[in-house]
């Protein structure tokens, strides 16, 4: 070996020696180790729960991990009357009573799931979805499919308070069993509305309806379904004409044939009806707000809408002559009630529940009822009410074209199973609108 070559070559050994006394494979083995334990021990820390140890089921604990937190709220945000509600009454009380603020954040539902959908499937455990307005079909995904923390309502002071814990409506959400999952919000109700200066006497059941619609053509009509009003009242005819407990009883198993058999009364029922509609039934208004728009042109002796209350809004804000007013069958129109849920990985779960709990008291269900605000029927037990509590709900006026609650309650038609309203609609496509 060249003696240059060879200086180089002990030179090299010399410094290999050398780092290997700084750093032996077993120290930096060590410190690789040690790395790896602080970055598991830092993620640990990021996924772990916010409230780990908090005893839920104590009041007083959940009250002060609420103190000072925001808790994200969300919901359909499209109606300014909900919006200003949460905005201008919800979120104030929830401050003072609670401590907690409020941040709504106007989302559809079916955004809101898959945004649940997405944080399961990444395994996110930092969810930024506190409470949800929701129910339905879409109570029925979220909890088939774990979106959904719970149960918690146990733990809320007014559910038991102010709640009929025996009102079927807080067992099951359209058939769905509820188990805690969710606590109610609003409760609503489909009525028909009409102009008393052309209807003299208002229509008690399906029958009068089809006699006057024969003895008037052209003045009745409802939208095209799915549209989400008149779908309710074709589920209300059903409930009139055909075996509405049979269905209440079906199960996910059931065909369209064998639906379409025991709503074959219904059916009928529309299919004798629709000539005398609105351009006699070969076309039917695209969404129940042009069925109002042709009713308050004069057009249409009859409107109809899922809000209770509406005759009462538009009365007040000239839309509706003061001669409109709302009605329903003897028999009943469906209605159903809405629900708050949180979030499965909230992160401030202890303000969720709080959030929930201001939503049950008297005040929040008083305001929430006053057509003024937003109209909608409480969800509160009356019974259980003290003197003043049921003083906010007396000094509510109501104004003309509305209904008592009591008698819309008394003739409140139960939601139907949720996975069978898709197949309803698709029946009266295919045998109503289709003949």
């Amino acid at each position: 070996m060249k003696p240059r070559l060879k200086q180089l070559t002990t030179l090299l050994l010399v410094l290999i020696m050398g780092l290997c006394l700084l750093f032996p494979p077993a120290l930096t083995a060590q410190a690789e180790g040690e790395s790896s334990k602080e970055t598991a021990k830092e993620a640990d820390e990021e996924s772990k729960d916010p409230f780990e140890g908090t005893d839920f089921a104590n009041w007083g604990e959940v009250l002060d991990q609420a103190k000072g937190t925001t808790v994200s709220f969300y919901g359909w945000g499209g109606s300014d009357q909900v919006n200003a509600w949460i905005d201008d009454y919800l979120a104030p009380y929830a401050e003072e009573n609670y401590g907690i603020k409020v941040d709504r954040v106007p989302m559809d539902i079916d955004m809101i799931l898959n945004k649940l959908a997405g944080e399961k499937s990444a395994d996110q455990k930092d969810s930024s979805i506190d409470l949800i307005w929701i129910n339905g079909e879409n109570f029925a995904t979220a909890k088939e499919n774990d979106f959904l923390y719970g149960p918690f309502t146990e733990m809320l002071p007014h559910y038991h308070s102010y709640v009929d814990l025996e009102d079927p409506e807080v067992q099951v959400d359209f058939a769905t069993e509820i188990e805690g999952f969710e606590s109610p919000y609003s409760k609503a109700q489909l009525v028909l509305l009409a102009d008393t200066d052309l209807v003299k006497d208002l229509p008690s059941s399906a029958q009068d309806l089809m006699d006057y619609a024969k003895a008037n053509p052209g003045t009745f009509t409802y939208a095209a379904l799915p549209d989400f009003t008149s779908s309710a009242f074709v589920r209300t005819i059903v409930h009139e004409l055909a075996d509405y407990d049979k269905l209440l009883e079906a199960d996910k198993e059931i065909s369209k044939e064998e639906l379409a058999k025991i709503i074959k009364p219904a059916m009928d029922y529309l299919k004798e009806l629709a000539p005398y509609l609105w351009e006699k039934g070969k076309t039917y208004p695209a969404t129940t707000a042009e069925v109002d728009q042709m009713f308050m042109d004069g057009q249409l002796h009859f409107s109809m809408s899922y809000d209770q209350n509406h005759a009462v809004s538009m009365i007040r804000n000239g839309q509706y002559p003061e001669t409109a007013t709302a009605f329903i069958f003897d028999q009943g129109t469906v209605g159903n009630t809405s629900y708050v849920a949180i979030g499965k990985h909230s992160q401030n779960i202890a303000g969720a529940l709080c959030l929930a709990d201001a939503i049950l008291s008297p005040e929040m269900q008083a305001s929430k009822m006053d057509p003024e605000i937003w109209g909608t029927i409480p969800v509160l037990d009356y019974d259980k009410l003290d003197e003043d509590q049921l003083g906010l709900f007396a000094a509510i006026e109501m104004g003309e074209g509305a209904l008592p609650a009591d008698d819309l309650l008394e003739k409140r038609v139960p939601e139907l199973p949720a996975f069978l309203v898709p197949l309803i609609e698709e029946i009266w496509l295919d045998e109503v609108a289709g003949q």
